[in-house]
């Protein structure tokens, strides 16, 4: 009798899963058929389709009262203390085991191996170049897969960026704004009155205390989530975010500065200098923290924060620490400013939402010209050489009308429209008084003018794009990336090889017991099916 041949063909669908087909062949015609099953294994992914994983693990929540474990690695302590109280807990009890849940409970065993893998450190500076595209490092690659799920709203502290300071730091500039106005001589026909800058100043000083009440819960609560975003090559620089908005405040206070004890400004510098010591220095160092790579238009502000520092100085009487901030910034400012200029072409262009992060290149430059005005007593040489430099930055950004302000959907990022168009306001106020002209009035009114709609204007849309449409804060996919990559069919193409050994033994020993009715029976009914993630025969 001749040998029965086989034929084995693999397959993989869309949906995650490999069929493994084997077709038994008679070559000789003359004998009588026989009908033989064709058995087809059936290999499924470890990790099932996305919707599927979250509708799984949200059934066995529901059935089982427990509550939903998926965010744990981005608490403080990455949820490891309760875990380990519930395995304490767990093993003085034996329940008996439950072949039904056997799968569920390998896969979430799994599950939190990966989990506690990937919450043990934060990515590298590499890391989150390699999974997030955009210039910001916005973005999740195709080819990631986030720790989080995509397809569903994440906690609201979860969603809450350290970017959300930047509507701190828009508001109280307007205050620190009206105060230029109350008391610049070339303004004062326009007689503003102490208490416009009084309302901004409360209403400022709100908002900072809001938001820092809440980014506050979510060190408290999200501690690991905030140790991504200070490690995330981009939204590092928002750190400087919250201490400039608090020299805003500082700057804006109807009170006159001079009042305010210099522990105050070296309280609220220690964290500048603290920053700029780590950042400049990876600047330096290169490696994966090199400028020339790192460098983004948000990275002015690392450095805008020390003019606004040597600003408030310089009017408390701190002149030699104005002076120590003023020169490192200037520094660095350069370097920055040079950097970019070669970068920006050359690199990635912005998507267009971000346009109006290109804005920021005119706070540097307008605050640290009335910086220097303040440390030298004039509005000098060097002060007006900054001024003219943040003037012409500021009209060739607004002659491209189509490039920044049409088709740009609003985010937080527009927020970065307001606190460099305050400054230039101020900045061209405190030269009007220096170079008293028609010319000169008319352009400190006028910018403030822009400046003041520009805030009215974003600050109302912020209001009604977070209580009304409620879209404000989407899911923050930067920081939900894996500490090393994970390849979506890798573990696939594992079970494949361990099926395909698997199905070598079963064509032999379907070969090897010949015509025997009793073997060809046993061998021909179906395997028990095997457990999700597994091999699983269907007959």
């Amino acid at each position: 009798m001749a040998e029965p041949a086989y034929s084995i063909s693999i397959s993989v669908a869309p949906s995650n899963e490999a069929k493994i087909d084997v077709h038994h062949h008679r070559p000789d015609a003359g004998e009588p058929k026989t009908t033989h099953p064709q058995p087809t294994l059936t290999v499924r992914s470890e990790e099932p389709p996305r919707q599927q994983q979250n509708q799984g693990t949200l059934a066995r929540s529901d059935s089982t009262g427990e509550r939903d474990r998926r965010f744990d690695q981005f608490k403080t302590l990455g949820g490891r203390l309760e875990r380990q109280l519930s395995s304490i807990r767990g093993g003085s009890q034996h329940p008996h085991p439950d072949p039904a849940a056997a799968g569920d409970d390998e896969a979430s065993r799994d599950s939190e191996a990966e989990t506690d893998d990937d919450s043990g450190k934060v990515p590298t500076a590499d890391r989150y170049f390699a999974a997030l595209e955009g210039p910001e490092l916005e973005t999740l690659r195709a080819t990631e897969v986030p720790v989080l799920p995509e397809d569903e709203t994440w906690p609201f502290l979860l969603r809450f960026p350290i970017s959300a300071f930047g509507m701190c730091m828009g508001v109280s500039s307007q205050a620190m704004l009206y105060k230029t106005l109350e008391l610049e001589p070339s303004t004062a026909f326009l007689r503003v009155s102490p208490g416009v800058n009084d309302v901004l100043w409360w209403v400022s000083a709100a908002l900072m205390a809001l938001v820092s009440f809440i980014y506050f819960l979510k060190v408290v609560f999200y501690f690991e989530a905030v140790r991504r975003e200070f490690h995330h090559p981009i939204r590092v620089n928002f750190f400087f975010a919250p201490w400039i908005a608090c020299l805003f405040l500082a700057k804006g206070l109807p009170e006159p500065v001079t009042s305010f004890h210099h522990a105050v400004w070296y309280q609220l510098m220690a964290p500048i200098l603290f920053l700029d010591l780590k950042m400049y220095g990876q600047w330096m160092s290169g490696g994966e923290w090199r400028l020339s790579r790192v460098a983004s238009p948000t990275t002015h502000l690392a450095v805008v924060g020390n003019f606004v520092g040597a600003l408030l100085g310089a009017r408390m009487g701190l002149r030699e620490p104005a002076l120590f901030f003023f020169a490192v910034g200037t520094v660095h400012y350069v370097v920055l400013f040079v950097t970019l200029y070669q970068r920006l072409p050359t690199n990635v262009p912005l998507p267009r939402d971000l346009h109006p992060v290109f804005f920021l290149f005119v706070a540097t430059p307008s605050v640290a010209s009335v910086a220097w005005a303040r440390i030298s007593g004039e509005f000098g040489l060097g002060a007006r050489v900054a001024y003219y430099v943040a003037l012409f930055l500021y009209a060739s950004l607004v002659a491209r009308v189509s490039f920044f302000f049409r088709g740009v959907r609003f985010s937080l990022a527009w927020w970065a429209y307001t606190f460099p168009v305050t400054s230039a306001a101020m900045a061209t106020a405190v030269y009007a008084s220096a170079m008293t002209s028609a010319l000169t009035q008319a352009l400190a009114v006028g910018l403030s003018a822009v400046a003041s709609v520009t805030v009215a204007g974003v600050l109302a849309t912020t209001v009604y794009r977070a209580f009304v449409r409620r879209d404000l804060f989407p899911n923050d996919v930067s920081i939900a990336i894996r500490r090393r990559p994970k390849a979506k069919f890798g573990k696939i193409l594992k079970r494949i090889r361990t099926s395909s050994a698997d199905l070598k033994e079963l064509v032999v020993s379907r070969h090897s017991g010949g015509g025997s009715a009793s073997e060809t029976s046993s061998v021909s009914e179906p395997p028990t099916p095997m457990v999700y993630g597994r091999a699983r025969a269907d007959p």
